[in-house]
């Protein structure tokens, strides 16, 4: 896919997010003057093809021009709001999330690392393999049953 594609892909994807935010602003508006409206919008929302924008509109301009229109009027204000900020906040907001994700990766090749340098610095030391946690776990009490001078565990 070639960078026009791309950025066409994301203006579409950006469109049909601002549609929903606007169609949210104006459900919040009908609520407060006209209720019933905004009960049928959230309604006809759920039904419609919110996901893409202009399908929903086509919708909704044969259902209710006036709210259509509405949420048109909304979505540019709010496009015209955040559409300077927009290329470096999702710039930033991916450097930052890539940066988070090396870290968390470098973290646990790290800790696996450290832990695989563990058992072969106890491999070389002892000559056999590390004893599984539960054998070598001293707040366990020792098994004396096998004691090879025979005593039993009470010293006798």
């Amino acid at each position: 896919m070639d960078r026009k594609q791309i950025a066409k892909k994301t203006a579409e994807v950006t469109i049909s997010y601002l549609t929903f935010q606007a169609m949210r602003t104006v459900q919040a508006q009908l609520r407060e003057v006209y209720p019933v409206k905004a009960v049928w919008l959230g309604q006809f929302s759920t039904q419609g093809k919110l996901q893409n924008g202009e399908a929903y509109l086509d919708e909704l301009m044969a259902e209710d021009r006036e709210i259509a229109l509405r949420i048109m009027t909304v979505r540019q204000h709010l496009a015209e709001e955040i559409v300077e900020f927009l290329p470096e906040m999702v710039s930033l907001g991916i450097q930052e999330a890539n940066m988070n994700r090396r870290r968390l990766l470098l973290e646990r090749m790290t800790q696996v690392q450290n832990a695989d340098e563990v058992v072969h610095a106890e491999e070389r030391v002892t000559g056999q393999p590390e004893e599984s946690q539960s054998e070598s776990d001293s707040s366990y009490p020792a098994d004396t049953t096998n004691d090879p001078d025979g005593a039993d565990a009470d010293g006798e």
